[in-house]
């Protein structure tokens, strides 16, 4: 499933560099928290996403 924008790709990014132990767990905040439940692979496939053409935010709604 890729990332649908921006900020979720860098969020995804800062919780896979979280889960490989290269950032401390205790630097995440927001977004990047909440996607520790995923795993490893899923975060790859957000983190991988071209960023070209997405926008930097998409709403809920």
């Amino acid at each position: 499933m890729p990332a649908k924008s921006a900020a979720q790709q860098k969020a995804a990014g800062a919780a896979l560099s979280a889960k490989r132990g290269d950032t401390p767990k205790s630097k995440l905040k927001g977004a990047s928290k909440s996607m520790m439940s995923m795993t490893e692979k899923e975060l790859e496939e957000f983190a991988h996403t071209k960023r070209k053409g997405k926008p930097e935010h998409v709403s809920d709604r």
